[in-house]
């Protein structure tokens, strides 16, 4: 087997220990193995890089472990070597002989033969804004549980709001709501005080909702959500302006992504965060969808194809495309919704949703290396494709509806 590296590194990385396994390989010498085991506190992890470059590695490679293993990656990357973030299902050590010396060692040997494939680690500022996008989401569904309570309350004391009003967390919600925490003079005045809008012409109806049985204790519950909605509300604004800042050395690539249908500033920042500038980690197109699990996956055995499931892939991004991918099955005109509508008669909207996310990311893939823009090819791009089916097609159409079809070419002028 191909020896590619001569000093190369394996940690098998725990919470409070990490276990070391240097390989030095020298021409007419038996394999030396220098094995060491270290603490995870920040000084144990200086005494770590400093013992590494005593040793001379080149290489280095980790399980990535949970969460643990990026303290040790944060101090590692400053040495001089090249690391490597490897996917734990991707080996496995000897049956019967698992130990944490033995998993350092084998991940060493493999590394020495080229035999691991890295995970993709973007540099420090994309993680960080990764940080800042992914805490976004989990903030948007806290938001989204804490109004399923506040909904849930207002059915338990029957104040049927919702049944009125498309929002129950809009303007005039929030001053029922609130006029129901303070308990002022029933549903008549509330309803015509609090009402904005459409809701207006609703007053009667609203009145009718907020006559219900609440309580002192629903009083106290509603009012504790509505200050941990609002503390939410604060801490997504807090993001988001933070968020701003962070994406104006990107602001030409957010500019561009926002070209594509469906892709707003949001799904910019996520698009960014999750895949990076670098387009050259991927390699091209097919890569960068395979890694995010957007393509069918490959399992065939025997001559037989098996399931063809997508594989997990980065579920913030796949989120982030699928709802892109929805809304574009909202619009008019344009290529990517006309392929959505095609695909989706032949294999369900769940189905179509995932391929034209994957197309998305495809368009994504070369405006972030091109430097271009998204170039529209028409709602129409289909018909364009093959006029003659299409033609055939229709007029197969009418004459199954019991008309008789004939067909003359326009005139020039």
């Amino acid at each position: 087997m191909q020896l590619l590296y001569r000093r190369c590194c394996g940690l098998d990385i725990h919470k409070a220990a990490i276990s070391v396994c240097v390989l030095i390989q020298r021409e007419g010498r038996e394999p030396e193995y220098r094995k060491r085991s270290f603490e995870s506190f920040t000084d144990d992890l200086a005494r770590l890089r400093r013992w590494l470059a005593q040793c001379k590695v080149t290489h280095l490679a980790m399980e990535s472990t949970g969460v643990y293993w990026k303290p040790v990656w944060n101090v590692l990357e400053e040495g001089p070597w090249e690391m490597l973030l490897i996917n734990p299902q991707h080996f496995h050590g000897i049956p019967g002989e698992k130990t944490d010396p033995k998993d350092s060692r084998w991940i060493a040997e493999l590394l020495a033969h080229g035999l691991l494939r890295p995970s993709f680690v973007p540099p420090q500022s994309i993680r960080q804004l990764r940080d800042l996008t992914r805490y976004r989401v989990h903030l948007k569904q806290d938001r989204n549980r804490i109004h399923n309570r506040i909904h849930k309350q207002l059915e338990d004391a029957n104040i049927k709001l919702d049944c009125v009003a498309s929002d129950i967390l809009g303007m005039s919600g929030r001053a029922m709501i609130n006029a129901l925490i303070e308990g002022r003079n029933g549903p008549v005045y509330i309803a015509d005080h609090a009402a904005r809008g459409h809701l207006r012409k609703k007053v009667p109806e609203l009145a009718r909702a907020l006559k219900g049985r609440i309580t002192a204790h629903h009083r106290l519950m509603l009012a504790e959500l509505v200050r941990d909605l609002d503390a939410t509300d604060e801490a997504i604004r807090r993001i988001e302006a933070t968020l701003v800042e962070r994406t104006l050395p990107y602001q030409d690539i957010v500019e561009r992504l926002a070209t594509i249908p469906g892709v707003d500033l949001i799904t910019a920042w996520t698009i960014i965060a999750e895949i990076g500038t670098d387009m050259s980690r991927f390699g091209d197109a097919d890569h960068l969808v395979s890694w995010a699990g957007l393509c069918p996956g490959l399992n065939e055995s025997g001559g037989k194809r098996r399931s063809g499931r997508t594989r997990k892939g980065d579920r913030y991004l796949k989120r982030a495309l699928c709802q892109t991918a929805w809304v574009i099955s909202h619009t008019k005109d344009n290529y990517l919704t006309a392929l959505f509508y095609r695909l989706a008669g032949r294999i369900g909207i769940k189905k179509a949703t995932l391929a034209v996310a994957h197309q998305v990311l495809r368009i994504v893939f070369h405006i972030i290396r091109d430097g271009a823009v998204y170039r529209e090819l028409g709602g129409n791009y289909f018909d364009r494709l093959h006029p003659e089916r299409t033609t055939k097609r229709l007029v197969r159409r009418l004459e199954q509806l019991g008309h008789q079809v004939s067909l003359q070419p326009k005139n020039a002028g």
